[in-house]
């Protein structure tokens, strides 16, 4: 069960986010579940960060219909980022809709078009991001920081959630009636596009979902977004 003092620790970094040297922030969300954590306390008690998500245009109906419930329910504003239309229609008329499916570095490629490059734009003229990244995810995550100076997009990182559980998000989730994917209702633990997630089995890894096909390795359950090291 969550923690008061971790629900505070969370908005203190949310104040230091906002403050010299880390302001303007800005939080990146995937309306996963400890995303929705993260938008519910913004919108309560800060306000001034700004929050943003990435409509990668395979995202699946149940993810779109959570939009639409944060919306209404959350006074703070979503803003929407999408890829390159240019770059979408090149890499799918030269390798199809789904090449994603036949290649490592295909569907590395289909990322960085509908993820990392809509990403930089958003975190243009921010001096810091916020994120929902938890240490139990992956073992890729173990060490995650809950400050980092991200050398690949030249600002800092605030991860508030690194040492929540998922026992912690659902937790909070439950107590303070916050709106979640209806897709965690059917077996999901990780939610990305639609063609690239699944649900999972009883045992499996919280992120073995993730383009599954691709084997088991826990570094290449990354979409390109926080996949390089950073300095902390």
């Amino acid at each position: 069960m969550v923690q008061d003092d971790q629900i505070q620790r969370v908005m203190d970094f949310l104040a230091e986010a906002q403050a010299p040297p880390y302001g303007p922030a800005t939080f990146a969300s995937s309306f996963g579940a400890g995303n929705m954590v993260l938008t519910d306390l913004i919108s309560k008690n800060a306000p001034g960060i700004e929050v943003f998500t990435l409509d990668t245009g395979r995202l699946p109906e149940e993810t779109y219909r959570l939009m639409q419930a944060a919306k209404e329910k959350y006074p703070v504003p979503i803003r929407i980022f999408f890829p390159d239309p240019g770059l979408v229609e090149s890499y799918v008329t030269e390798q199809g809709p789904n090449a994603f499916y036949q290649s490592f570095e295909l569907r590395r490629e289909c990322c960085r078009i509908r993820k990392v490059e809509p990403l930089k734009r958003a975190l243009t003229g921010k001096g810091s991001w916020l994120t929902a990244l938890r240490r139990d995810q992956s073992t890729s995550r173990r060490d995650l920081p809950f400050l980092e100076h991200d050398t690949t997009y030249g600002l800092y990182k605030f991860n508030p959630l690194a040492d929540w559980t998922a026992d912690d998000v659902w937790s909070y989730i439950r107590n303070f009636n916050v709106p979640y994917n209806a897709l965690f209702d059917k077996g999901y633990t990780s939610i990305g596009c639609e063609p690239c997630t699944r649900a999972v089995s009883p045992g499996e890894d919280i992120r073995a979902g993730r383009w599954w096909w691709e084997g088991h390795d826990p570094s290449r359950k990354e979409c390109g977004l926080h996949l390089k090291k950073t300095e902390s």
